[in-house]
C-alpha cells in the first residue's frame, strides 16, 4: 500500500519544541508573568507570526525588555540542553523498520535546512533520508501543503502511496491537504493541541511496531 514515508523533525524526530517553551517559561517567570502557553503552542509547525519577544512585550504593557540580552541567554540555555536530547524513543525503530520495508524516506520541515540538518548529524540519522525539504525550498511553510508536496516528488512516489508523521496540527494539515495518510505522535508541548482528522494518533512510537501499524492503515 504504501512506497514512501516522510517525517517531520522538529518535535517528532528531536523535541526541540518543548525544549524550546521551557525556556520561555523560565523567561517569563523570571518578569513574574505568566507565559501565554496555549497561544504559542497554536504556532508550532509553522512560521510564528509573533516572535517570543513581542509576546512578552505585549505582557509586560509598560516595560520593554533588552531583546538581545534574553536572546543570548536563551540560546545558551538552548545548545546547553539540545546537546544532551536524544531522539524520540522508537524513530531509530520506525526508520530501521521503513528502510527494511522498502519504503522510501524523506522529511519535510517548516525549519532551515542548516537547522535541520546539523540536528540529525549530531543525532546520526541524516542517512536515513533520501530527500530533505525545508523552509529554505517554499514561500509558504505549514500549513500550508508544499514542503510534502515536493517531498513528494522528490520520492518518486504518488500521495496516496506516502504515510507521513506529524506531532503538529498544522503539520498534521499539511501532510492532509497533500493528499498523505497521517500519523500523529504528539509530544509534551503538542498533545495538548486539537488536531483535525488524522488516520492515526500514538503518544509514543514505542507503542506500536511499525509493521503492526501498517497493517492497521490497511485496514483503516
Amino acid at each position: 500500500m504504501y512506497k514512501a514515508v516522510i517525517f517531520d523533525f522538529d518535535g517528532l524526530i528531536l523535541d526541540t519544541e518543548t525544549l524550546h517553551v521551557e525556556i520561555f517559561q523560565e523567561m517569563f517567570k523570571d518578569h513574574r508573568i505568566e507565559f501565554p502557553y496555549l497561544e504559542w503552542i497554536q504556532n508550532i509547525g509553522t512560521k510564528n507570526k509573533l516572535s517570543i519577544f513581542d509576546l512578552l512585550d505585549r505582557e509586560l504593557k509598560t516595560e520593554k525588555v533588552d531583546r538581545e540580552t534574553w536572546k543570548h541567554q536563551n540560546q545558551q540555555k538552548f545548545n546547553e540542553r539540545v546537546s544532551v536530547l536524544e531522539a524520540r524513543p522508537g524513530i531509530i525503530e520506525y526508520l530501521e523498520a521503513a528502510k527494511k520495508e522498502g519504503l522510501r524516506i524523506g522529511l519535510a520541515s517548516s525549519s532551515t535546512y542548516k537547522w535541520v540538518t546539523t540536528h540529525l548529524k549530531n543525532l546520526n540519522l541524516i542517512d536515513y533520508f533520501e530527500t530533505i525539504r525545508t523552509s529554505d525550498d517554499v514561500e509558504i511553510v505549514k500549513p500550508h501543503p508544499a514542503l510534502y508536496r515536493l517531498a513528494v516528488e522528490d520520492l518518486g512516489v504518488l500521495p496516496s502511496e506516502c504515510l507521513a508523521f506529524e506531532d503538529s496540527a498544522n503539520g498534521a494539515t499539511a501532510a492532509l491537504e497533500a493528499g498523505l495518510t497521517c500519523v500523529i505522535v504528539p509530544n509534551n508541548t503538542t498533545l495538548h493541541l486539537e488536531f483535525p482528522n488524522v488516520n492515526h494518533t500514538l503518544s509514543s512510537m514505542n507503542d506500536l511496531p511499525f509493521s503492526i501499524l501498517l497493517e492497521r492503515l490497511k485496514v483503516n
